[in-house]
């Protein structure tokens, strides 16, 4: 049984920072920037009492759209100080989805970063909100979005209705000690401190909602499968909104003393830098971030033999890219982790010690303290070894719930606090276990989940569509890639570029279909379901992907 955590994220922190006063907590070479864990602890400690000056208060929802960037570690402790519920914004999302998440997730406050590659946030921002130009900062009123009140930006040059993330730290001069130690003395480690939003077979993203105890044990207890410690630095190159960065990344460093060393935007060649600059230990990613790294044509050039274990994960583990980062990027202690948002994430991970046969062709046993059981999909019977079913999972990581949505929740997590993935497995006699399938029409691209009924929903709103199916299909590089089914109206005619640019901008890119047929009809069962199935093996053919790997 593995020793729990009953520490809230920010009294964690500051007993790190007693612990290991001294040892790098946060480093960002490129900024010139280094953190001692004493150095980390007091300005999340500063920006929690700005914060509070700021007006937010312990249950606020506050949400974060930006890249890696310092400010957006600092805020995950800052908040959690005080009991402010942290929002991830995905940072691909675009002017349907932000709006979405502000309203969705009742934010009062929202801090962002400038731009992300192709998307302007200010921009979208003014667009969704274009009230907030001509406000004066901290008292937005938006009919849209009634509970937003205050923009803080990240970067220089403030645009207009904006208050810097600098003049927070300012405001922290304002609050004295006693005053943060007595909401601190408030907080309660199954209090919900992290929400991020998870797509849903029903369209529309749901907020998990993730407390103190999912957080601080779940990152303790896949850092102790990785025999992390106090010495180890870790390179994060995986983006922070999702959990595999806030979760696999910052909270397995913070709960074992380690230094986190962050790549702002995922580049193969920065990755590469990172590691041999600060000799990183270990090194997280999803496949197609390995493969890249493997494959620039620097690769030779760096120095690697400092790094001993890291986590791929995300899709699914080509054995050829596990056994190539073995050998050439010298992490031998390698592990592949298995979860999702739900269960914060982490539900199974395979140990250093496992053969890489175990590391490639399963996800792992149990982490220390879970408990997962396959059962039939039919009749919810629990199956023995061998047999393929939906994987289940029990224990300290499962979320308390989705945010506003009972109905849903009740959906997953049964009477008996089990919550069903939804995804299909079979366990082996020693307890690891082999994801299958996929009971619910989910795609994988680049460790991105699509659900295709969102991506639905969308389309339906253009005026020639009449009906849309999404399903993914095969891709070498991705895993999957997006492909749309489109009948149009009587009459209308349209093409596939027009499909995609009618997505551009309003979706995130990795959603919008890759492939495009336009059809007459669906396959169907005699009961008028749509086989999605039918048409993924018709394109797999049309399109000749016979050989691009599809997933499991």
């Amino acid at each position: 049984m593995s020793r729990l955590i009953n520490l809230t994220i920010g009294k964690l922190l500051d007993a790190m920072a007693e612990r290991y006063p001294d040892n790098e907590a946060l480093v960002y070479p490129e900024r010139g920037l280094r953190y001692s864990y004493r150095e980390f602890n007091e300005v999340c400690r500063q920006v929690a009492k700005g914060l509070l000056k700021l007006g937010i208060r312990k249950g606020d929802n506050i949400s974060i759209w930006a890249y890696n960037v310092p400010e957006w570690v600092v805020l995950q402790f800052a908040t959690a100080k005080i009991g402010a519920i942290l929002v991830t914004v995905n940072t691909s999302y675009k002017s349907a989805e932000l709006e979405y998440i502000l309203d969705q997730s009742d934010s009062t406050t929202l801090f962002m970063v400038k731009s992300f590659k192709d998307t302007d946030y200010v921009a979208t921002l003014n667009a969704v909100v274009p009230e907030l130009a001509s406000s004066t900062p901290g008292r937005l009123n938006s009919p849209k979005l009634p509970f937003l009140k205050t923009v803080v930006f990240i970067g220089e040059d403030t645009p207009a209705g904006m208050l810097n993330f600098s003049r927070i730290m300012e405001m922290g001069d304002q609050v004295s000690d006693a005053e943060l130690a007595a909401v601190e003395d408030t907080l309660d480690c199954h209090d919900t401190i992290n929400m991020q939003y998870t797509s849903g077979t029903t369209g529309f993203p749901k907020g998990v909602m993730l407390t103190h105890f999912n957080l601080t044990n779940n990152g303790f207890n896949i850092g102790e499968c990785m025999k992390f410690t106090e010495k180890d630095r870790l390179c994060i190159p995986v983006p922070f909104f999702h959990c595999f960065g806030c979760v696999l990344g910052v909270m397995v460093c913070v709960t074992h003393g380690s230094t986190m060393v962050p790549v702002e935007i995922f580049d193969p060649l920065k990755v590469l830098q990172t590691i041999e600059k600060e000799r990183c230990t270990a090194v997280h990613g999803v496949p197609t971030m390995f493969i890249a790294e493997l494959e620039h044509p620097d690769f030779g050039t760096f120095d690697l033999t400092s790094m001993r274990t890291g986590i791929m994960a995300g899709s699914v583990c080509p054995i050829e890219v596990m056994k190539r980062a073995v050998k050439d990027m010298h992490v031998t202690e390698i592990t592949s982790v298995y979860g999702q948002t739900e269960a914060s994430p982490g539900i199974t991970q395979t140990r250093t010690e496992d053969s890489i046969e175990l590391r490639v062709a399963t996800v792992g046993r149990a982490l220390p303290g879970a408990e997962v059981k396959i059962v039939d999909i039919e009749s919810g019977a629990t199956l023995p070894p061998g047999k393929q079913g939906e994987l289940c999972a029990r224990g300290y990581m499962v979320m308390k719930g989705y945010y506003k949505m009972p109905d849903e929740t009740a959906k997953v997590i049964d009477a008996d606090g089990w919550l069903h993935t939804g995804d299909l497995a079979i366990m082996d006699e020693n307890g690891y276990c082999k994801i299958t399938g996929r009971i619910k029409q989910m795609i994988i691209r680049g460790g991105e989940n699509i659900y295709p009924r969102e991506i639905e929903e969308f389309l339906y709103t253009h005026p020639r569509i009449s009906d849309v199916q999404i399903y993914g299909v095969p891709d070498r590089k991705y895993g999957e890639q997006v492909m749309a089914a489109v009948i149009l109206k009587k009459g209308a005619q349209m093409t596939e570029d027009e499909i995609r640019d009618f997505c551009r901008g309003k979706i995130a890119n990795y959603k919008i279909p890759k492939y495009v047929k336009f059809v007459d009809s669906f396959p169907m069962t005699a009961s008028g379901k749509i086989q999605k199935f039918k048409m993924r093996d018709m394109a797999i053919k049309e399109l000749q992907l016979e050989d691009a790997g599809a997933p499991a």
